[in-house]
């Protein structure tokens, strides 16, 4: 499901999906102002556009879900009927993704209780399941195997020096696919003789860090063979079909990086699954196995809290590794 905000001068602005059902059914027999209601959820209280269509999705199949047991009225919904649907979810999906969907239709349901169109939120005293995470599950690359893919992405082309620089900025500058792909130009800048990067996390914070010298490196030769002049135009871009222009206008996107990332890893010989979020995770336990602060990662990393990169760090793979061949037989 894809949104896009209808902005006319003979009519209001009205944010409606490109593909999909116009708004779900029980939602459309509550009349025009439920239906507006639903619509101004997604378009004004979800700025983010990949949590706005996660929500777009959990509720469509929520009710559906409603209408395939015949509840097909907004007033007619119940702590019951959310609880059934938790229930089903964890047969068919993992814990993280059941606590985001009762997350959206929490919010969903306040929502629309603040616009007086449900009196309750049915799913405010429903409870989603625990779930605890002391280490996370991305791929984790040893330092050798990060340094032999960069080596293996050839130099000689435009393509090559794009996709170096992009793992560059996700590796040295601990940075998330998202906001990488969301740089601009403008946002790889100088100052006090070395080249700094600015990244735009979630939340629309803003994060400053100095680029690696590995990194500053490829950054400015890719800058210069792409001719990369427009501070205000995208950082990393699509390959541009004119003749004579190496780079379209076109922002890379996140699909593109993902299969480049796989591409490059497949071609460099790395065993395993390689994804985008791969190189946040190996900069941040490469740091700390030299002897970096947890706190300075969190800061690097950008995160909120201490705890969440703790989910980054992988050393004690290694302890473990090493420790398991002391079992001798």
């Amino acid at each position: 499901m894809v949104l896009s905000i209808d902005i006319s001068p003979s009519s209001p602005a009205t944010l409606v999906p490109v593909s999909g059902p116009a708004v779900p059914a029980a939602v459309a027999t509550a009349g025009e102002r439920a239906t507006r209601r639903f619509w101004e959820f997604f378009a004004g209280q979800i700025p983010n556009p990949n949590t706005r269509e996660a929500y777009l999705r959990a509720a469509f199949d929520f009710f559906g879900w409603l209408d395939g047991r015949g509840v097909g009225d907004l007033l007619a919904i119940e702590p019951l009927h959310v609880a059934a649907y938790v229930h089903d979810l964890r047969g068919h999906y993992a814990v993280p993704t059941v606590k985001q969907r009762l997350a959206a239709l929490r919010m969903l349901f306040d929502w629309l209780v603040i616009g007086q169109i449900i009196p309750v939120n049915p799913a405010a005293s429903v409870r989603g399941p625990k779930h605890v995470v002391t280490k996370g599950k991305t791929p984790v690359l040893d330092p050798s195997e990060a340094r032999q893919l960069l080596d293996s992405i050839p130099c000689e082309n435009i393509v090559g020096l794009r996709d170096r620089a992009l793992i560059g900025v996700l590796l040295f500058g601990l940075a998330r696919i998202g906001a990488a792909l969301a740089m601009n130009v403008e946002d790889v800048y100088s100052q006090g003789r070395r080249l700094w990067l600015r990244l735009h996390e979630k939340g629309g914070k803003r994060h400053d860090m100095p680029a690696h010298h590995s990194l500053e490196a490829d950054l400015d030769a890719y800058l210069k063979a792409g001719g990369l002049a427009a501070p205000k135009g995208a950082l990393f871009r699509t390959l541009a079909r004119e003749k004579g222009r190496p780079l379209s206008d076109r922002r890379l996107p996140r699909r593109n990086a993902l299969h480049m990332i796989e591409r490059r890893a497949r071609a460099a010989g790395l065993a395993g699954a390689v994804n985008c979020h791969s190189f946040r995770a190996t900069g941040i336990t490469a740091y700390l196995s030299n002897g970096g602060q947890l706190e300075t990662a969190r800061a690097m990393a950008a995160h909120a809290s201490t705890k969440t990169t703790q989910l980054y760090d992988r050393r004690q793979d290694q302890v473990s590794l090493d420790e398991i061949e002391r079992i001798v037989i």
